[in-house]
């Protein structure tokens, strides 16, 4: 008969164990599906099903420095070393826009979106018409680039669509925080649009809970840990600098010793993002899809270059050896000459005559004037089906944006400027009347190009003394206007290239005379604007757009400010590069104590941060980890809104190493330890274990002390020790390595092994040391 000694039971079920190819540098669960992203050393990332099936793996081409998910899990965040964060779409890995916000390496991300926890009246205000859908048929997508004679006039990639990045499929309001190593800190708006960036060096950070407040600053800083809270109103910033009294501040104050070097955390005030989430929601939605259209043209200018420049390359290619027949003849004449001695009935030379027979001959013709004139039509659908609806769009929005910014009780806090806005909206304006010139010049080189190569045909026709009654006829004229003004000229080239040393128009002055006219009546104030190629007036477009939306960006970066600081514990001899290593956490989670707040809809929040310490940081007691833990009452302003500060030091027990730690929900902390050995090849296991940190005995903080001392100091008499065998705890048989990847939506954890492997358990369930429960929890999360 089984006892239950029989089948003892272990904490935190193992479902398997996968080889991985490489080791993880990076590892985030996605946060709505069972889906793991990795990073590898050599900065792959990889996507992996619950099951360990990879979906798809991607290479960047630059060092991968940090990882976040959308909270509506479709898309993932990358930090790159070169300061940008790209973002990648969950289905394939694909890339859907890149931002370069930082200079250097950005060393942490968090995507937060609002939630439904806000007061009735903010819900109600939030929700937000796009009202471009009720004069506009759907937005058009990049076209694709067709084959060239093929006469493939398709434009559309059906499996290419453009990634919508801010409508209907997350109509939440969410925003993207990244931090770098130089201490700047950025935050974007459905992670494309630019809202606020901000340079800690520069907060002013005072003791402002003393009698007389002292002013500091932070040098040498640099960002390791962010986290939003869920009500967008503080940011929780851990940084390692140098804590330095200001300069203009001439009153006494205590030092932190070792030069104030060491590990920080600091509250920003970004409640602005709470306060203002309707206007900005509506702000960020005309400037994503304005960012969506721009994209579309661009890509669309792009592909006409490609199409036209290979289409003049062929027929320049074959008309070029007319030039070398003229030399080898010994004439000294031009091919424009030539021709037009042909048109007039002159004597054929001999090089024109050899030429058309024996070169060009009627074949060739053909071919050329069909990549010409395909090329010229597929030219004129990219116009009428992708650049124009997109410019007409663009302008729309551009006047949706220019009656907000004239709601300046509304919209002149978050910065959007009523001058810029119209500004930008003229240049949408005039945007669309080059759309119409390029048209027009597209039509007429068509036509004389057709006209030239009917001609031709007669030509050659005749040459060869062969029936020509069935040809098309040509016009003489426009033979000799297109030898004289296209066959060496190449003015649609001219509207598209923004390169040329001459991309300047001439306008004769009655034109101009008439375009100021038109300033009488409410036209654009440029009068110069008609000497602008399309390619440029779409980069005087896209240039006036981003000085309009760097605005709100501006004035929201100015009133981001520090609320609280706590010095953690100093850094003595730990190199800058490393400090981003230190393990550390940041979690928020609902104070289910406040029942005031719970009534009027409102909610309280605790935020946990959990770092490991350095020996070195407290030579008096060692292998600790670190807790601070604090109160927000919602219902209260954030300056004065603070209940609590607290703190714990957990002393590791004696013979383990912390090697990574999280903040899970309800306060709980995972620690993942490694048994001391003395080398990687000895025989040693690692543990996994849990702490809930709402019954250890925090110390209560008082906040005057917070910037004059470390918190070690504060807490090195009231150290707590962890005993293994009295928490819930697993023993893994062999030594793990950071990250340690943990899901709190999904209650599951991934561990990795210095030996390449991976280990993932699910924490809400314990095992029965023979059971085997793998196949039963793939089987539902597959289906999720």
């Amino acid at each position: 008969m089984d006892t239950d000694q029989d089948h003892p039971v272990l904490p935190f079920q193992l479902q398997f164990e996968k080889p991985v190819a490489s080791q993880i540098k990076i590892a985030e669960w996605n946060p709505e599906k069972d889906l793991l992203a990795m990073v590898t050393n050599d900065s792959k990332i990889l996507l992996h099903r619950f099951n360990w099936q990879r979906l798809w793996t991607i290479s960047t081409g630059k060092c991968v420095t940090s990882l976040c998910w959308r909270p509506d899990g479709k898309a993932v965040a990358v930090g790159l070393d070169d300061g940008t964060v790209a973002l990648h779409d969950v289905e394939n890995g694909k890339l859907m826009r890149s931002l370069k916000s930082h200079a250097v390496a950005v060393n942490c991300l968090n995507w937060e979106e609002d939630g439904p926890f806000l007061p009735a009246e903010c819900v109600i205000s939030a929700s937000y018409e796009d009202r471009t859908s009720r004069f506009f048929p759907p937005a058009p997508r990049i076209p694709r680039m067709p084959g060239l004679v093929s006469g493939d006039g398709g434009f559309m990639d059906d499996n290419e669509d453009f990634p919508d990045l801010s409508g209907s499929a997350h109509q939440r309001f969410n925003i993207l925080c990244s931090g770098d190593k130089e201490g700047t800190i950025c935050f974007c708006i459905f992670g494309i649009i630019p809202v606020g960036k901000i340079d800690i060096h520069n907060l002013h950070i005072s003791t402002k809970h003393v009698d007389t407040p002292v002013a500091y600053h932070l040098k040498n800083a640099s960002v390791s840990k962010i986290a939003l809270s869920k009500d967008l109103c503080r940011l929780v910033v851990v940084c390692s600098g140098e804590l330095v009294k200001d300069s203009a501040d001439t009153t006494n104050t205590h030092h932190l010793g070792h030069n104030g070097l060491g590990l920080h955390s600091l509250v920003l005030d970004t409640s602005i993002f709470r306060r203002r989430k309707n206007e900005l929601n509506q702000v960020a939605q005309q400037a994503s899809n304005i960012k969506d259209l721009n994209e579309v043209i661009r890509a669309s200018l792009s592909v006409m270059r490609k199409q036209w420049s290979d289409a003049m390359h062929a027929f320049h290619e074959k008309f070029s050896s007319l030039s070398n027949l003229i030399m080898d003849n010994g004439l000294d004449s031009s091919p424009q000459e030539e021709f037009l001695s042909l048109l007039g009935g002159a004597r054929t030379s001999p090089a024109i005559h050899q030429f058309l027979v024996n070169s060009l001959t009627e074949a060739g013709v053909k071919r050329i004037s069909k990549a010409v004139g395909t090329a010229g039509k597929e030219l004129q659908l990219i116009v009428l089906d992708h650049v124009q609806p997109a410019a007409e769009m663009i302008g729309f929005r551009m006047g949706e944006l220019r009656g907000l910014s004239r709601w300046r009780a509304r919209f002149k806090g978050i910065g959007l400027d009523a001058k810029l806005t119209n500004s930008a909206t003229e240049r949408a304006g005039m945007f669309l009347v080059q759309i119409e010139r390029f048209q027009r010049v597209l039509s007429s080189v068509n036509e004389q190009f057709s006209n030239f190569f009917s001609w031709l045909l007669k030509c050659i026709k005749i040459l060869m003394a062969e029936p020509s009654d069935q040809l098309q006829p040509f016009n003489t004229e426009l033979v000799i206007i297109f030898l004289k003004f296209l066959y060496n000229q190449d003015p649609v080239r001219r509207l598209l290239e923004c390169s040329v040393v001459e991309d300047s128009i001439e306008v004769d002055s009655q034109t101009t005379g008439r375009v100021k006219e038109l300033i009488q009546f409410g036209g654009f104030l440029d009068c110069k604007y008609l000497q602008n190629t399309l390619a440029k007036e779409f980069e005087l477009l896209e240039t006036s757009f981003n000085v309009a939306f760097h605005m709100p960006s501006t004035v929201i970066s100015k009133k981001i400010l520090c609320e609280d600081f706590t010095s953690l514990f100093p850094l003595i001899s730990i190199a800058k590069s490393d400090i981003v290593n230190i393990p550390s956490s940041i979690a928020y989670y609902k104070d289910a104590s406040d029942t005031m707040a719970n009534q009027s809809h409102q909610c309280g929040w605790v935020d946990y941060i959990s770092f490991g310490i350095p020996d070195e940081s407290l030579p008096d007691i060692s292998n600790c980890v670190g807790l601070l833990r604090s109160t927000v009452d919602a219902s209260v302003d954030i300056k004065t809104g603070y209940t609590s500060l607290e703190s714990i030091l957990l002393k590791i027990p004696d013979g383990y190493d912390l090697v990574d730690l999280y903040s899970y929900k309800e306060s709980e902390i995972i620690l993942l330890l490694n048994e001391k050995v003395s080398t990687s090849e000895s025989s040693a296991n690692a543990v996994m274990m849990s702490l809930r940190g709402s019954e250890l005995p925090f110390v209560t903080l008082t906040q005057s002390t917070c910037l004059s001392t470390w918190i070690l100091h504060e807490l090195k008499d009231s150290v707590v020790e962890i005993k293994i065998e009295n928490e819930k705890a697993r023993t893994i048989p062999n030594l793990v390595v950071a990250p340690l990847a943990v899901s709190a939506s999904r209650g599951v954890a991934c561990v990795f092994t210095w030996r390449k492997s991976a280990l993932v358990y699910i924490l809400e369930e314990d095992e029965e040391e023979d059971g085997s429960t793998e196949e039963e929890y793939v089987a539902l999360t597959l289906n999720k």
